[in-house]
């Protein structure tokens, strides 16, 4: 009886906050996605006409491919820098471990918009990676490294690479060091120390660093609005675009459900490629 009727307090209690989701975010989320499939016409049904008439111009499939390569390549290189920097933090002493930690974070308690505008300052014509080009010798005149898949590359992976890291610190911090200690005493080289004992015993962390980096590619609009501009268009200007300047809602409703999706795919990719490591 008391195990019941503290089950219907959990429930009032959870209650208002469920409440709260569903009107405030589940249901607009909702309508504006199905939205999407709506189609207009003197029977209004649903189907994908506005997809197929999305991927039906070369410039949505450019601007899609686009963002799809960008959010891979920096997914990708921030898992590549992350493991390495992540298995030197958690090697820290604990005396300082709290000190590094907090310099890992104090990046996100930067505006993007300033990290962004930096970047502007460093790929301009007259910046300091021009300048160094020029003293050094190695251009005869400014390169053009603004409005630049490059730039947005390098923008993206520079704000989003603390994420990954803190994904892997976690994850690593709960991996005793005698596993790996003992993999090596078995005569296991580094190489195979990481591939048969880090990376699957850490991949919960990748799996999350990376729906949060590729999420956070394909969804950032401030760093490739200042860093590609309108020549490097990407799904996320583009819809600000749609909206903004042509009010065309039904085209940016597709690209919301486009995100959403490609969100989703990475992310049961990412645990059908680690569910395929566990069991093989």
């Amino acid at each position: 009886m008391v195990a019941h009727d503290k089950k219907r307090l959990g429930i009032l209690l959870v209650t208002p906050a469920l409440i709260f989701t569903v009107v405030c975010f589940l249901l607009p989320v909702l309508a504006l996605l199905l939205d999407a499939f709506r189609v207009d016409g003197p029977v209004a049904h649903w189907g994908l006409d506005r997809f197929i008439a999305f991927f039906a111009e070369p410039l949505n499939r450019q601007v899609f491919m686009r963002t799809l390569r960008i959010a891979a390549l920096v997914t990708l290189f921030s898992a590549l820098l992350s493991y390495p920097a992540a298995q030197a933090i958690v090697r820290v002493s604990p005396r300082y471990r709290g000190l590094v930690l907090g310099m890992m974070i104090l990046p996100l308690m930067v505006s993007p918009i300033a990290r962004t505008y930096a970047w502007i300052v460093l790929f301009g014509r007259n910046g300091a990676i021009n300048s160094t080009l020029l003293h050094l010798g190695l251009a005869d005149e400014p390169q053009r490294l603004l409005f630049s898949e490059m730039a947005v590359f390098v923008g993206l992976l520079q704000l989003l690479l603390p994420l990954m890291l803190m994904s892997l610190v976690s994850s690593m911090e709960n991996l005793s060091r005698d596993i790996t200690l003992a993999a090596s005493t078995l005569g296991a080289n580094a190489w195979q120390v990481f591939t048969r004992v880090t990376l699957p015993l850490t991949q919960e962390g990748l799996i999350v660093g990376g729906t949060l980096v590729f999420t956070g590619c394909v969804t950032a609009y401030v760093t490739p609005a200042l860093l590609g501009g309108p020549k490097v268009l990407m799904l996320e200007t583009l819809l600000y675009q749609k909206v903004s300047v042509e009010s065309d809602f039904g085209t940016a409703n597709v690209i919301a459900v486009i995100l959403v999706a490609m969100t989703l795919a990475v992310n049961a990719g990412l645990k059908r490629i680690s569910s395929s490591r566990s069991t093989a």
